[in-house]
């Protein structure tokens, strides 16, 4: 896998939503684990949901569970955040761990700001 293409942030009033896609340059494979995390200023960076692209359920950080949803087709993953709040503003960055080649891409990151 090469770098992963992110788009899709933005400006949103608290409460409200966006969705952020990350493009991979060849096929999710079942030995890829998918991840989002996000980083806020002078945080560090944090893991805010993963899933194996090979199934089962996928994983939330506490502070986003119930609100943000991650999802995959055949290149692309997915983070559907829903009733944002200010405490979410962060670059967020999507990351793909190959099990296989113990190799990883990340995406150049997007900011999303939430503010009123």
């Amino acid at each position: 896998q090469g770098p992963l293409v992110m788009s899709g942030g933005g400006l949103v009033r608290p409460g409200g939503s966006l969705r952020l896609s990350c493009a991979a340059s060849s096929y999710i494979h079942s030995f890829h684990i998918m991840n989002w995390y996000r980083q806020a200023p002078g945080q560090q960076r944090e893991m805010v949901a993963s899933m194996s692209s090979g199934g089962g359920d996928a994983n939330y950080a506490d502070s986003v569970k119930g609100r943000f949803t991650l999802s995959r087709d055949d290149t692309n993953m997915y983070l559907e955040m829903n009733n944002l709040k200010p405490e979410d503003t962060a670059v967020y960055y999507c990351n793909l761990n190959s099990t296989l080649t113990r190799t990883e891409s990340w995406g150049q990151g997007t900011q999303v700001t939430v503010s009123a």
